[in-house]
């Protein structure tokens, strides 16, 4: 071989063909990169519809379990509205039950005063038992009826017995036999009271 052979450089020439064909696989490979870039925007689309879906859905939740909560603590309320009245209520209707003992107690205790008081007698160590008994009274609200002189009222006295007046109004109370009691519950024991009734022929005159 001869020096001038030896000192070539080879060339190599492409032909169209191939020219092509890297063009076409430049391309495709462009295209592939495209896709590849597209596709996690079109992922995040898609788990963005997703959690806005289930946000919707724990919204729904949250308002049912809000509804039950309030259902479940109205419930509550009126459960404990209602025991606390029945305790209410029973407390106080056996308090009634002791006053109206107490009150046949306290009676005599005013029949005794009563009969010392005619006799001269010195009451100072009764009356105050029965200042203490008042207190007691007052203390648990039960107060006296109020009744001579007033119209007979049959939700708070008790008439045993009737006297002719032409001078007072129909069912006037004239006299109080036994003093009745009320309390914070209603009447606990009502007044044993005479009242007055005119004539026939008053009654028919008017």
């Amino acid at each position: 071989m001869s020096e001038e052979e030896s000192n070539e450089i080879p060339v190599h020439v492409e032909s169209d063909d191939q020219s092509n064909d890297a063009q076409v696989e430049e391309h495709e490979e462009r295209s592939e990169n495209l896709v590849t870039q597209t596709e996690p925007n079109d992922e995040q689309e898609i788990s963005l519809k997703e959690l806005k879906k289930q946000l919707s859905k724990e919204k729904e939740k949250s308002s049912q379990f809000e509804f039950q909560l309030k259902h479940t603590l109205a419930d509550f309320q009126n459960l404990e509205r209602k025991t606390k009245f029945e305790i209410e209520n029973g407390v106080n209707t056996k308090i009634d039950k002791f006053m109206i003992e107490f009150l046949q107690i306290y009676d005599d205790f005013i029949r005794a005063q009563e009969a010392f008081s005619k006799n001269n007698v010195n009451t100072e160590g009764l009356d105050s038992i029965l200042k203490n008994m008042d207190s007691l009274l007052a203390k648990h609200n039960v107060s006296p009826i109020v009744a001579i002189g007033e119209i007979f009222d049959p939700k708070l006295h008790e008439a045993i017995s009737i006297i002719e007046d032409p001078t007072l109004d129909e069912n006037t109370i004239t006299q109080e036999l036994r003093k009745g009691y009320i309390s914070h519950n209603g009447v606990i024991r009502p007044t044993l009271v005479e009242i007055s009734k005119k004539s026939k022929s008053e009654s028919l005159g008017d």
